[in-house]
């Protein structure tokens, strides 16, 4: 175990470093008087103490940290900082319990917005502005933020970068640093964190609520301030303006940032997963609203495709908005929009799901094998962008895409065997590993997880955060193989 240690030294400074982000909705409590200033008071001392022990314990042991290292504090991190995030919910909401308010402190770091909580406009200003600012810190992803940040204090964090990058390919970097890559990273999401909140409050919403949602909109989470998610503003330009910066953070934040940083629109034409992804989303939003309007549903094609168009981005981008319940869609309608959060949104953007990357291989790969069944010595390899594809990257999409289909399957039938009815668990996983939020029935928009049991909600729980570390990186850990020396 002592082999671990400069994992755990690690671990203690991002625990710090997490208890020093509750300061935020600490000044948002004191500024609004809201009455949960105790409760962010003892949870910040709480984590900072625990931090810091834990860091003192182990600061004979820092070290530069490996692969290994890399997956296992990547793993300890999701599934322990939501520990500590609860901690303003417990000790603020008296009847909330310890498994729901971790649920909701998994969804807000996972950028999953799935919640157990109702009553949403009656919440605390600062309970809210916590709970969507933990999307924002999620979505690009805490680890993220702590590479930027140890460097200065003589941790490398290469090994702790490549583990929690999404894709397939987490070899390239940006910058020769990767502290600088980081920094360019968040960068860039706060800039159009920045510019998304100002155009929400354009569009009508008021100043808290724009930032707050622009929080949920970047880290593509879903929270929302209102019961009724953006239903409640009944607003086209809201919509729009949520719209567009959900297509935005569904793209990879690599190109943002190469585009920013030569000001040129030529890494957008050289992103081989754009075509695909806008055009997916395009056929999606036609094509429902084309199949909605025989049901009598909308008075018109155009209203239909304001609708479709909204959740066909909000799903698909894993952001999980809603502005009408789509679950009184006919069920084809439902399970095509939650079907995209499963593989539409492109690698390196904060969205959920295996990623339009390998969603391209796997199309390119299954291809592939059709003409090889054909033409049994043809050399037809698979490419991107004119380059090779290597048979390393292939092995692992498809071993990749195979765990994840075993993994929904697996964890359906756990919550089928609980009593939860097929639909309500099929979705409640779907929604959950691909970090979407809602689901159908009654885990649907006009619902929430509150019906869920204990061991459903936890079950739930894990399915987040498999999904956040794209299954692997959790697994790993998981395997007796990884504790042997």
């Amino acid at each position: 175990m002592r082999r671990f240690y400069p994992v755990f030294h690690t671990l203690g400074l991002i625990v710090l470093i997490f208890g020093l982000t509750m300061l935020a909705p600490l000044a948002v409590s004191a500024y609004a008087r809201d009455g949960a200033t105790s409760a962010y008071d003892d949870a910040i001392l709480v984590t900072l103490a625990i931090g810091l022990l834990l860091w003192v314990c182990t600061r004979r042991y820092r070290q530069d940290l490996r692969v290994r290292d890399g997956f296992l504090l990547v793993a300890l991190t999701w599934t322990i900082l939501p520990l500590f995030a609860s901690l303003p919910f417990l000790l603020y909401l008296p009847d909330i319990s310890f498994t729901d308010a971790y649920f909701e402190a998994a969804s807000g770091l996972s950028a999953t917005g799935a919640t157990v909580m109702s009553g949403l406009d009656a919440l605390p200003l600062s309970i809210n502005f916590w709970r969507t600012f933990l999307h924002w810190l999620g979505g690009m992803g805490v680890i993220v933020l702590a590479v930027a940040i140890l460097p200065l204090l003589g941790i490398g964090g290469r090994a702790l970068f490549k583990a929690e990058l999404p894709g397939p390919m987490k070899e390239s970097s940006l910058t020769p640093r990767i502290a600088e890559t980081a920094k360019g990273l968040w960068g860039v999401y706060l800039l159009f964190t920045v510019l998304c909140a100002l155009a929400l409050w354009w569009a009508g919403m008021e100043g808290w609520d724009a930032v707050m949602h622009a929080f949920s909109i970047l880290g593509l989470g879903g929270f929302s301030t209102r019961d009724a998610s953006l239903g409640y503003y009944n607003s086209f330009t809201i919509e729009l303006v949520a719209m567009g910066f959900a297509l935005l953070s569904g793209i990879n934040y690599a190109t943002h940032f190469l585009a920013l940083r030569g000001l040129s629109l030529k890494p957008y034409r050289r992103d081989f997963e754009l075509p695909f992804y806008l055009g997916v989303l395009a056929v999606s939003a036609v094509g429902l609203a084309l199949y909605l309007i025989p049901f009598g549903l909308y008075d018109n094609f155009f209203t239909a495709l304001r609708y479709t168009t909204f959740h066909v981005i909000s799903l698909a981008t894993s952001l999980g908005f809603a502005t009408t319940d789509y679950t009184l869609w006919p069920m084809f309608a439902q399970l095509w929009v939650l079907f995209l959060c499963s593989f539409a949104a492109c690698g390196g953007s904060t969205g959920g799901g295996i990623k339009m990357m390998r969603a391209i291989i796997l199309y390119k790969q299954v291809f592939r094998e059709l003409v090889r069944a054909m033409h049994p010595t043809a050399v037809h390899p698979v490419r991107i962008q004119g380059g090779i594809v290597p048979d390393s990257v292939l092995h692992a999409v498809l071993a990749f895409s195979f765990i994840y289909m075993v993994t929904i399957v697996s964890l359906t039938l756990l919550l089928s065997a609980s009593d939860l009815p097929i639909v309500t668990a099929f979705s409640a996983v779907v929604a959950c590993l691909n970090n979407a939020g809602p689901g159908l029935d009654a885990v649907g928009p006009a619902a929430n997880y509150a019906v869920l049991s204990d061991f459903q909600t936890w079950v739930c729980s894990f399915a987040m955060l498999l999904g956040r570390l794209e299954i692997f990186t959790l697994l790993v850990v998981l395997t007796p193989a990884f504790w042997r020396k």
